[in-house]
C-alpha cells in the first residue's frame, strides 16, 4: 500500500500550487473544487458504523454494540470489508454523476471506539462495549476491514471520539471530563493506541468535551504529545461537528473563532467539521497563525486523498461495480451477524420452540413490528426489513396462527390516538395473549429515544436514559401479560443494558433475548433462534446492572465501581455472558509461559443435540499493587461445536496483556504471579450459577524483567 511518506510528497506537490485562500477553503469538511488544478469538490463526512449510512440503499448490519457481542474480530473484519466495498461502489457511481455531496465520499467517520463506561449513555450503542481490550481488538479489525490491503486505501477509517468521551450527551459541548492518569492510560486510550499501532488508522476525530480543562480538539497533550509523538500517528485529525465552535462559545477556552482556528492549526486538528474555518483569514491578519501552519494541515488532508487513490488512474477500486451494493451475499452476512449477536439472557428449558406443537403465538409490543428497532442510529436504508413480527410469521407459516398487538407506545401513555383513553392498546394485547400458547413480548428502546444529542428526542434527556428499567407503559404491559399465566418470551431491542426491574426471575418469563438493534435481517435472525434453526451465541460486551442506585454520578469519569473490572457488587448479568442451546463442559486447562507469551489450552465439549457456537474467554489478574479490582479480559476465541463434539483449543496470549497501569499512567508488567481464569463469561459465582459451567483457573509466575 502507498505509504504516508510517498503520499505526502505527492500531496505537497498539489498543495504547493494552491493560493493561501484556496488552502484555507480546503480546511473545511466541505472542501470546494479548485477548477484550475482539476480538483473536484469533496465532502469528508461519511458514516459507516454498521453499514454505509445516510447514502441510500445499503446492507444494514446490527448496530456496533451488537457486532461487539459477536466476540469475533475476524467476522467483524469481514463486515467492515463489505462496508468498504459498498462505500466504494457508491462513491464510483456518485462521482461519475458529478455528485460529491455529504455521505458520498471515501473518508468514513467510523468506528466509535470510546469506552461504554456508563449504561445511561445513549451513544454507547455505537461502541464495542466497556472493555478496553475487546474494544481495541474489534476496533483494529474494523479499521483493517475498512481500509483494506490494496495499493491504495479502500476507505479511510476514523478513530473517534478522541478522547475520554462517553456522555452525558446534554452537556457534551461544554463538559469537562476530569480523568486521572491511571484511568486515562488503562481504560480510555488503549483502543486508540491500537488503532494507530496495529491498524494504521488514517484519521482521528477530536471529541466535543474538554479533558482536564482543555477542549479535546485543541488539547496539546492528546493531539501532539500522545497522538503524534508517543504513537507516531501520521494521518489527519478532524474535529467532531462544531466542536471547534465549542472551544470559544461553550468551553470559553479562547475568545474568538480566529483564536480557535489558529490554535487548531498549531495543535494539529487539521480539518474543521463546522463553519468557522474561514476565520483563518482573520487569524492570518492578526498574526495568530502562519501560512506554513495552514499548509501543513492541508498537506495532511491531501495525503489521505492521495492514499485513497483519488488522483490515480490505476486505482483498482475504481472498478468496483454498483451491483455489489446490497447484494444477496452481503445480506446473508448481515443475517449471520444478527444471529450471532443476539444474547440469550434466560432460558428455563423453554427455547427453542417446536412450531409443530403450537396452535397460536402472539407477538406483542411496541418493537414487534418496528423498523426503528432494527436500524440503530447512523443507519443506511435497507431494501427490505424483516421485523420481529415478520420473522416469526414467516417461520410459523403453514403451522399455527400468529396474533399481533401493539400493546402500548414505546413510552407515551397513548399508543396511537389522543382521542382514546390512555393505554388504549392494552386490551388488544391481553386478548391476543389469551388466545395463544406462547407470548413473545417485544419491548425495549429504539433510536428515537436512545442515541445522540440532537438526533433522538427522548423524554429522558438528549438521548441518554436516567434509569435502566423499561419505560413505565411497557412495564405496565409486561405486568398485565404476566398475570395471564401464559409462558412469555421477552425480546429486548436496545443499544444498552436494560433491567426488567426485578421481573427477570418471574416464573412466567421463560426466556429473555437481548436482540440489540439487529439490522435489516433482525426478524429472521430472531425466528431462527427462537425455533431452533440456530443456537444463540452472542455475549454481553457490557455489564448489565440491576439498577443505577450504586453507580457513580454520570459525570464522574473515575472507573471505581464501573464495568466488570471495577464493579463492587453483583451485576444482573455479567460481562461476557450469554447462553446457548448446548450443554458445554470445560476441562483440562493447561497454561505454559515463555518470555513473551502464554500458551493456554483447554478442552471444550458440547454434550447436546444442538450445534452451537461458544466463546472461550480468558481473564487474568496479577498480584501487582496497581491491578484492576477484579480481573480483565486478555483473550477470547469463538468456537464452532457440532452436537456431541469435543475440541482442544489453543490460544497464544501476549504476556503484555497482563500488564498493569500505575497511578502515573505507566503501563508495565508488574507483580510476581498471576491467576488465569477460563470460562464462557467473566469469572465469578454469578457466571457459574447462570451457566452451570465452573470457571477453570491456574496460577503462573511472572518475571517482569523477562526471561
Amino acid at each position: 500500500m502507498i505509504s504516508h511518506e510517498q503520499a505526502r510528497k505527492e500531496a505537497e506537490q498539489i498543495v504547493n500550487q494552491m493560493t493561501l485562500a484556496e488552502k484555507i477553503a480546503q480546511i473545511n469538511f466541505r472542501a470546494p473544487a479548485i477548477d484550475r488544478l482539476g480538483i473536484t469538490d469533496y465532502n469528508y463526512w461519511n458514516e459507516g458504523l454498521h453499514g454505509v449510512a445516510r447514502a441510500g440503499v445499503a446492507t444494514v448490519f446490527p448496530q456496533a454494540i451488537g457486532l461487539a457481542a459477536l466476540f469475533d474480530d475476524a467476522l467483524l473484519k469481514k463486515v467492515a470489508d463489505v462496508i468498504s466495498t459498498e462505500g466504494r461502489a457508491k462513491y464510483n457511481q456518485y462521482h461519475a454523476e458529478g455528485d460529491h455531496d455529504i455521505y458520498k465520499g471515501l473518508t468514513y467517520w467510523s468506528p466509535n471506539i470510546n469506552i461504554f463506561r456508563d449504561p445511561r449513555w445513549g451513544r454507547g450503542q455505537e461502541t464495542y462495549g466497556e472493555d478496553p481490550y475487546l474494544t481495541a481488538k474489534l476496533g483494529v479489525a474494523f479499521i483493517k476491514g475498512l481500509q483494506g490491503d490494496g495499493p491504495y486505501l479502500k476507505l479511510a477509517a476514523c478513530a473517534k471520539h478522541f478522547a475520554v468521551h462517553s456522555g452525558p450527551e446534554a452537556d457534551r459541548h461544554s463538559f469537562n471530563a476530569e480523568v486521572n492518569q491511571k484511568d486515562l492510560y488503562e481504560t480510555y486510550l488503549p483502543a486508540f493506541e491500537a488503532a494507530v499501532k496495529e491498524a494504521d488508522v488514517e484519521s482521528f476525530m477530536g471529541a466535543y468535551n474538554a479533558v482536564n480543562g482543555v477542549p479535546a480538539c485543541v488539547h496539546p497533550e492528546l493531539m501532539q504529545s500522545i497522538l503524534r509523538n508517543e504513537w507516531n500517528f501520521k494521518g489527519h485529525v478532524v474535529s467532531d461537528y462544531a466542536a471547534l465552535e465549542d472551544v470559544h462559545l461553550h468551553h470559553h477556552y479562547t475568545d474568538t473563532a480566529a483564536e480557535t482556528m489558529a490554535l487548531a492549526m498549531k495543535v494539529g486538528c487539521n480539518l474543521c467539521a463546522g463553519n468557522i474555518s474561514d476565520a483563518l483569514h482573520e487569524a492570518i491578519e492578526q498574526g495568530l497563525v502562519t501560512e506554513v501552519d495552514i499548509t501543513a494541515s492541508v498537506v495532511e488532508l491531501y495525503t489521505t486523498r492521495v492514499r485513497l487513490g483519488m488522483f490515480a488512474e490505476d486505482n483498482p477500486f475504481n472498478s468496483i461495480p454498483f451491483e455489489v451494493n446490497d447484494c444477496e451475499e452481503h445480506r446473508q452476512l448481515s443475517l449471520e451477524t444478527a444471529r450471532k449477536s443476539m444474547v440469550l439472557l434466560k432460558n428455563d428449558d423453554f427455547l427453542p420452540l417446536n412450531k409443530t406443537e403450537l396452535s397460536a403465538v402472539s407477538v406483542i409490543g411496541p418493537n414487534a413490528a418496528s423498523v426503528e428497532a432494527l436500524r440503530g442510529n447512523y443507519f443506511g436504508t435497507a431494501s427490505r426489513y424483516y421485523t420481529f413480527l415478520e420473522g416469526i410469521q414467516n417461520e410459523m407459516n403453514g403451522h399455527g396462527r400468529v396474533y399481533y398487538a401493539l400493546g402500548c407506545h414505546l413510552f407515551q401513555e397513548h399508543a396511537e390516538s389522543s382521542l382514546s383513553s390512555k393505554h388504549e392498546r392494552e386490551s388488544e394485547a391481553i386478548i391476543a395473549a389469551k388466545h395463544s400458547d406462547v407470548v413473545v413480548l417485544c419491548l425495549g428502546l429504539d433510536p428515537t429515544i436512545e442515541g445522540e444529542q440532537g438526533d433522538s428526542g427522548n423524554v429522558y434527556g438528549s438521548g441518554d436514559k436516567e434509569k435502566l428499567h423499561l419505560p413505565t407503559v411497557q412495564e405496565q404491559l409486561l405486568k398485565k401479560v404476566l398475570e395471564l399465566n401464559k409462558p412469555v418470551v421477552v425480546v429486548l431491542a436496545a443499544g444498552s443494558a436494560l433491567s426488567l426491574n426485578g421481573f427477570e426471575d418471574h416464573p412466567h418469563i421463560k426466556a429473555i433475548i437481548q436482540a440489540w438493534y439487529p439490522g435489516s435481517q433482525g426478524g429472521t435472525a430472531l425466528a431462527d433462534i427462537m425455533f431452533g434453526l440456530r443456537s444463540p451465541s452472542g455475549k454481553l460486551p457490557i455489564t448489565f446492572y440491576k439498577n443505577t442506585d450504586n453507580l457513580p454520578d454520570f459525570n464522574d469519569y473515575v472507573m471505581k465501581n464501573r464495568t466488570y473490572r471495577y464493579l463492587e457488587e453483583e451485576p444482573l448479568y455479567p460481562f461476557g455472558y450469554g447462553l446457548t442451546y448446548g450443554n458445554v463442559r470445560l476441562s483440562d486447562l493447561d497454561c505454559k509461559q515463555n518470555c513473551e507469551s502464554l500458551s493456554v489450552s483447554i478442552t471444550i465439549e458440547n454434550d447436546d443435540k444442538y450445534a452451537i457456537d461458544e466463546v472461550i474467554q480468558v481473564y487474568g489478574r496479577t498480584n501487582a499493587e496497581d491491578e484492576v479490582r477484579n480481573n480483565k479480559l486478555i483473550s477470547f476465541k469463538r468456537v464452532e461445536l457440532p452436537k456431541s463434539a469435543k475440541k482442544r483449543i489453543n490460544l497464544t496470549i501476549p504476556v503484555a496483556n497482563l500488564a498493569v497501569t500505575d497511578s502515573d499512567g505507566n503501563r508495565k508488567l508488574a507483580g510476581t504471579a498471576a491467576e488465569i481464569f477460563v470460562n464462557v463469561a467473566s469469572p465469578g459465582k454469578l457466571t457459574e450459577s447462570l451457566t452451570g459451567i465452573k470457571t477453570l483457573a491456574t496460577k503462573i509466575r511472572l518475571n517482569p524483567n523477562g526471561g
